[in-house]
């Protein structure tokens, strides 16, 4: 099976925020947080997709989100980017 740590964004007011995840279907998660019915940091906002990376196993990517999660440093830049 394959897995997807993702990286998305929202804008809330005039500021940019964003969340790290993981998940075997990334279309339907993000319909997801997009509906009120994903994350609870995600609820009541628009977000968007700004970044994906594939693994073939559910450790990998577990793994790779924890280490996305914790790198404020290079969330910044993808913000930046975007």
């Amino acid at each position: 099976m394959t897995y997807f740590v993702y990286f998305i964004i929202s804008k809330v007011k005039k500021k940019t925020i964003s969340y790290v995840g993981y998940t075997n279907n990334l279309e339907r998660r993000l319909k997801l947080h997009n509906t009120n019915k994903g994350a609870k940091f995600t609820k009541g906002k628009k977000w968007k997709l700004a970044y994906y990376k594939t693994f073939k196993s559910k450790k990998e990517a577990m793994k790779q989100e924890y280490i996305l999660k914790k790198n404020f440093k290079l969330r910044n830049q993808l913000k930046a980017i975007i």
